[in-house]
């Protein structure tokens, strides 16, 4: 029988998961991360806190497989925690799924698997993985790949209200190739009929909308916290340069951002820039806060483009639709081109690219222009 690791959160989607598997034959175990101070920490609502960790625990009694933790908190702290701290000083917005997914999460899959003999690894997530062996694989005619080589696809999920195929672009062919993830073809709704069905506990769980780190739903509150010194005031300005404010410390605001600015204006005004080196926020309209172009570095392919332009369609955000756009290969980057400008793109968040449904590979945005 071929044994396959389960990340468990002890949320419902990886559950049934754990379910599914087991109906396909698998010898399933299940492993839970322990990530940020779950000791402390109670509540359904966050995927590392103890409720959720004991939760897995009973699921995968309930449903007959072994289950363990593993404490990874010091590689949370400086993979992840570290990380998103200093991206929000340095006026950027980072997506600490994206982090822990690259970092901590498939890593110590992967890691464990090898330790306790298991073939596979598979999560919760609501993406498919496609083998090039599967009958039917079809390779996209600007993707690049060595004859014979073993390589999988990542493709998004059904469901496009559930779909989180943004949030796995970074993984490579060494995790994609041992990455199994049943709930690509199910809907949200169809999971939870599942686990009803099971008379799981986490059938009914709600879902974590927020960062699973932050308790309070403030980000800029916990940055305080981690460091005191994060930031100091100063201007709020408007495009032409005139002074309409005081802003708290770049660390609080991000682009597109028009609540807790401050200003009294007969128009809404929204962060369209953050000047690290002038300690300033720059407001402007909701249309300047569009941009039709945008920088990408740090750019990850799941296989190399032929071209140095393609047409694809990218999301500047996990939660948009895949919009259409020419997508230039830079020696230093990718350069995207928007057939329509969009809505604020943000330092520090992900640029993903897709042809149809498939994830070609993507990158950390640097400016939109």
């Amino acid at each position: 029988m071929v044994k396959v690791l389960v990340g468990m959160s002890g949320g419902v989607d990886s559950s049934v998961t754990v379910h599914l598997l087991m109906q396909q034959g698998f010898e399933v175990e299940g492993l839970s991360f322990i990530l940020w101070e779950a000791r402390n920490r109670s509540g359904p609502g966050a995927c590392c806190s103890l409720e959720a960790k004991n939760s897995a625990s009973q699921t995968a009694e309930k449903l007959g497989v072994s289950h363990t933790a593993l404490d990874v908190r010091g590689e949370f702290i400086e993979k992840v925690i570290e990380p998103f701290a200093e991206a929000y000083t340095k006026g950027m917005t980072p997506n600490p799924c994206i982090l822990c997914n690259r970092f901590v999460k498939f890593p110590f899959l992967l890691r464990e698997a090898e330790k306790r003999g298991a073939e596979y690894i598979a999560t919760g997530h609501y993406a498919k993985v496609v083998p090039s062996s599967e009958p039917g694989f079809r390779n996209s005619e600007f993707l690049g790949s060595s004859p014979g080589s073993r390589h999988s696809s990542l493709f998004k999920g059904v469901d496009p209200k559930k779909d989180q195929s943004y949030v796995l672009y970074l993984l490579g062919q060494d995790t994609l190739n041992r990455l199994v993830l049943p709930l690509g073809d199910y809907r949200k709704e169809d999971i939870r009929t599942i686990a009803r069905s099971l008379n799981l506990a986490a059938a009914d769980r709600p879902e974590s909308q927020e960062i699973c780190f932050i308790e309070d739903k403030s980000y800029f509150r916990f940055i305080e916290k981690l460091s005191p010194f994060a930031g100091e005031p100063g201007p709020i300005l408007d495009t032409k340069g005139k002074v309409l404010g005081t802003h708290k410390g770049i660390y609080c605001y991000t682009i597109g951002q028009r609540k807790g600015l401050g200003i009294a204006s007969l128009e809404p005004h929204y962060v369209i820039k953050i000047d690290t080196r002038k300690n300033a926020i720059y407001v402007g309209s909701k249309e300047e806060a569009k941009s039709r172009r945008v920088f990408v570095e740090d750019v990850h392919w799941i296989l190399p483009p032929r071209e140095r332009v393609i047409r694809a369609t990218v999301k500047v955000r996990s939660m948009m639709e895949a919009r259409t756009a020419s997508v230039e290969l830079h020696d230093e980057g990718v350069l995207v081109l928007f057939d329509e400008p969009q809505w604020a793109p943000a330092p520090g968040q992900s640029a993903v690219f897709y042809h149809e449904d498939r994830v070609l590979g993507g990158g950390i945005i640097v400016e939109g222009l």
